[in-house]
């Protein structure tokens, strides 16, 4: 904690340095959504424009997490700690993305014969 003015007036204008950083990111984010000439891939929104909106996001989140919540001091367990948790969710997400190749989703999963689910083909559901 700064204890003399000097400190203060550095530590506030850090503090406004990164507010004009995430003020920007916002307006990048905004511009990135509304403005065709930013607009990646195809017309609209698809998933160059997701990936793109959730780079600047997490940008912002570790500019927040370093300097607002002052994780750019703590120790080394700290970092290994939220390391194993980003490691997680990075894990979790490659076996969601691995759902596409599940059978269910394979149309000769339920035979050659068949085209249709055989739920679909059960008398309750005709």
């Amino acid at each position: 904690m700064a204890d003399n003015p000097e400190a203060i007036k550095k530590s506030l204008r850090l503090y406004m340095l990164i507010g004009a950083v995430l003020f920007g990111g916002t307006c990048l984010t905004v511009a990135v959504a509304w403005f065709e000439f930013l607009d990646f891939g195809q017309h609209g929104f698809d998933k160059w424009d997701a990936i793109i909106g959730l780079m600047i996001a997490t940008t912002k989140a570790m500019f927040v997490a370093f300097i607002f919540m002052h994780l750019n001091h703590e120790k080394k367990a700290v970092y290994w700690l939220f390391g194993s948790g980003l490691c997680m969710v990075c894990s979790l997400a490659f076996l969601s993305a691995l759902a596409i190749f599940d059978p269910i989703n394979d149309p000769l999963f339920y035979g050659k014969e068949s085209k249709t689910p055989l739920i679909l083909l059960s008398p309750t559901h005709r």
